[in-house]
């Protein structure tokens, strides 16, 4: 079980929550890039071992979004936002 620190109700649950991906690159201009790198964009996730930065929607909470840090190996969250635990 994974504790995800909510900056308004504390450490909650992962279930509480909604994963949202990983905070990722600009979208896009679709103008502006072929169809090859624009399938790339919507379909593959980056997925590297270590530290990345995510967001999780606190669905069955406080309805906040938030952006962590969290160790893809240990799922030790490494950074949280201001105002959390």
């Amino acid at each position: 079980m994974m504790l995800i620190p909510c900056p308004f109700c504390g450490k909650r649950n992962e279930s509480e929550f909604v994963y949202g991906g990983p905070v990722g690159a600009a979208r896009p201009d679709t103008n502006a890039v072929s169809d090859a790198d624009w399938v790339e964009y919507l379909t593959i996730t980056p997925n590297p071992m270590g530290p990345v930065q995510e967001r999780w929607w606190h669905a069955r909470g406080c309805g906040e979004w938030l952006t962590i840090w969290r160790d893809t190996v240990t799922h030790d969250i490494v950074e949280v936002p201001d105002g959390s635990d």
